[in-house]
């Protein structure tokens, strides 16, 4: 695992808005950073997607462990939401069942895992479009960990709907900076390319029907499926949250309720407890950690409220607006390289496995102005 300093390409700002990417600069920094690269082995690539499988069955299983036990209320999850999350997960309902591992990584130990981004990830155009071009441009001769685009049509092909059922909506909120826009967008190619009927709609636009008990559109016609790039913390909390909980049976939700399970940091606790030691796993506690550790919210977005200690002293925090539903105490890792060159391995997950992976740099807590950095596989 190198990291590699490369010329930019002359015109790659005009390129990757041609693809998509309209946040590739913010507050005059490059976001999609070009001018480096990281280079891995075929075996590094093989540890990470072996990572990536034994983490996958991990969450299986203390996804279980937690449903087992009636756990869903130390996770902060109101209680209206409990037999839900039950149903749902026996049922296993249409879903894309995708996801981010993000991982801390040297190319030597084994990769280690922070958390995972499984209910609304994003950062997925560039890992999955942008970077493949930027190879194709400039490494061409180079291999590069990406299947994931293909993954995505193929699984949305798996779940079509069948014939006769309204089309599929994808819902987002419009940010300023379109990243929710462009991702949901490329999530509705992705599913048209499968054959599917899209349609685009904002959050703000869902329409509850009280008489008929279901969602609608602006035109007042019934949704069946809806793709919501939008938390299931944020929607059972909104006005419409029990109605949209009852409303289950009749609107598909992709991705499904149950992803609360594994969106809520306290499930890196419990896996702690069922598989203590394992290489994968950093050691992680509900309470405060005596040795070197990171504070996180248990619902925190992009590393806000985040906190390192190091030695009983604050090494790095990040400040936001969370932290009342409570905190999980995770080992800290020492990231490789340095200063705001610190990567973390984003690997993707879709249909419960190994897709590909992105990278992003930061300083020792990776937060919303991390920059995007390309791989390639040599060797």
């Amino acid at each position: 695992m190198r990291r590699i300093d490369t010329v930019p390409r002359t015109d790659w700002q005009a390129r990757v808005e041609e693809l998509g990417l309209v946040w590739h600069t913010a507050d005059g920094k490059a976001y999609w950073d070009e001018s480096a690269c990281y280079s891995f082995t075929p075996a590094q690539i093989a540890t990470i997607k072996s990572a990536s499988d034994e983490l996958y069955e991990m969450f299986v299983a203390a996804g279980q462990h937690v449903l087992d036990r009636e756990l869903l209320g130390d996770f902060g999850i109101p209680d209206f939401c409990h037999n839900a999350i039950h149903d749902s997960w026996e049922a296993e309902p249409p879903a894309l069942n995708f996801g981010r591992f993000d991982l801390g990584y040297d190319g030597k130990g084994p990769p280690k895992l922070f958390e995972f981004n499984c209910d609304t990830p994003t950062s997925l155009v560039e890992a999955a479009v942008i970077q493949w071009d930027w190879k194709e441009a400039v490494y061409p001769q180079a291999d590069q960990y990406n299947g994931i685009h293909d993954a995505l049509i193929a699984k949305w092909r798996d779940i079509a709907p069948p014939p006769g059922s309204s089309a599929l909506y994808l819902a987002h909120v419009a940010d300023a900076a379109g990243e929710d826009s462009v991702t949901t967008a490329y999530l509705a190619d992705t599913a048209r390319t499968a054959g599917i009927d899209t349609r685009l709609i904002e959050m703000k636009d869902l329409g509850w029907d009280s008489a008929g008990r279901r969602f609608v559109d602006l035109d007042n016609a019934a949704i069946d499926a809806v793709f919501h790039l939008y938390p299931w913390e944020w929607l059972v909390n909104e006005p419409s949250g029990k109605d949209l909980v009852e409303s289950l049976g009749t609107t598909l939700w992709i991705e499904p309720i149950w992803k609360m399970l594994w969106s809520n940091k306290a499930i890196l606790a419990v896996l702690w407890e069922l598989f203590p030691g394992h290489p994968n796993l950093l050691e992680a506690r509900r309470t405060p950690l005596a040795g070197d550790h990171v504070r996180k919210p248990l619902l925190a977005r992009e590393g806000a409220n985040v906190t390192l200690v190091q030695g009983g002293a604050t090494l790095a925090e990040s400040a936001g607006d969370y932290g009342a539903e409570g905190f999980v105490y995770q080992a800290l890792y020492d990231l490789p390289g340095s200063g705001t060159q610190r990567p973390v391995i984003g690997a993707w997950m879709v249909d419960g496995a190994p897709a590909g992976m992105g990278i992003r740099e930061d300083g020792p807590i990776t937060g919303n102005t991390a920059r995007f950095v390309p791989h390639i596989v040599e060797g």
